[in-house]
């Protein structure tokens, strides 16, 4: 089974997104004027069947709401039984209601982790603040909760934050994280990637940390497969086989190329033995998705 270890679906009559839905706001992404529709299932896997993908994981995406968002998940998930999908959904790890809130979610059987993003981009960042998570005592004891209850974590940051995030993580260490955009190299600049590298090395060398192929026009809307190329091959270097996922992050990364050119690039740079390992073997396994 082959899985996009990454994506979004969003109903806009059913679940409210902020960000989604704000006017002439230029994100660190772009103009998000072009995917302010319905993005469903039946549009998601239009676009990723013909390439092999029959399952998937879901990941939260800011609903002003998280826990009507992962409830509409899961409506869609049992509406739709031929399409294995699994979820990761928003919780705060600093909240006083962490239990009850986190005792909510497990309710839902497509549950497989928690998403609180570290880190977006350095501008957005400096305005939101999400980067002290890192110094909240009480994140890292979120962290050894959900660590505790057998859940996942999806970690999105940025190069600059992997020290420090290396630093809380290396105190979870039975915490499965996956990796999200192959930690966001905003800077593609030869510097720009020779520092992203090396400061992966610190996230990378932690045995209970995955890497997600995805989201990597979010910062470069003209890639090619050429450009992508050192982010690849750097992933692969570092998080080896076994811990490498395939993600499209669509809709977002619709806005810079279409599925078939995304995976195509992906597909080729990826070596042909690692193929059934970084396309589903390794999400399956992360994510307990069966077929």
């Amino acid at each position: 089974m082959r899985i996009d270890a990454h994506h979004h679906l969003w109903d806009l009559t059913a679940v409210h997104y902020p960000w989604l839905m704000a006017q002439g706001v230029e994100r660190f992404f772009g103009d998000p004027g072009p995917i302010q529709r319905n993005y469903l299932l039946d549009e998601f896997t239009a676009d990723a069947k013909p390439h092999g993908i029959s399952g998937s994981v879901h990941i939260q995406v800011g609903a002003e709401d998280p826990l009507q968002e992962a409830l509409w998940v899961q409506e869609v998930a049992e509406a739709n039984p031929h399409w294995p999908m699994v979820q990761v959904a928003f919780c705060d790890l600093t909240s006083d209601t962490l239990a009850r809130d986190l005792d909510r979610l497990q309710s839902l059987s497509t549950l497989r982790g928690v998403r609180q993003i570290v880190g977006r981009a350095p501008g957005e960042d400096a305005q939101t603040g999400t980067n002290a998570l890192l110094q909240d005592p009480r994140f890292l004891a979120g962290l050894k909760e959900i660590s505790r209850r057998g859940l996942r974590f999806d970690l999105q940051l940025i190069p600059e934050l992997m020290k420090d995030t290396a630093h809380v993580l290396a105190q979870v260490p039975d915490l499965q994280v996956a990796l999200c955009h192959a930690g966001s190299p905003h800077d593609r600049s030869a510097k720009g990637l020779e520092a992203w590298a090396k400061k992966l090395e610190l996230l990378s060398v932690l045995p209970n940390v995955s890497c997600k192929l995805s989201g990597l026009g979010m910062f470069d809307h003209q890639w090619t497969q050429q450009s992508i190329v050192p982010i690849v091959k750097t992933c692969l270097d570092q998080f080896g086989q076994d811990r490498v996922m395939f993600g499209s992050n669509f809709p977002v990364d619709s806005l810079y190329s279409d599925y078939g050119t995304l995976f195509a690039a992906m597909e080729t740079l990826v070596p042909n033995d690692w193929h059934a390992a970084v396309f589903g073997d390794n999400a399956a396994r992360f994510y307990e998705l069966k077929a």
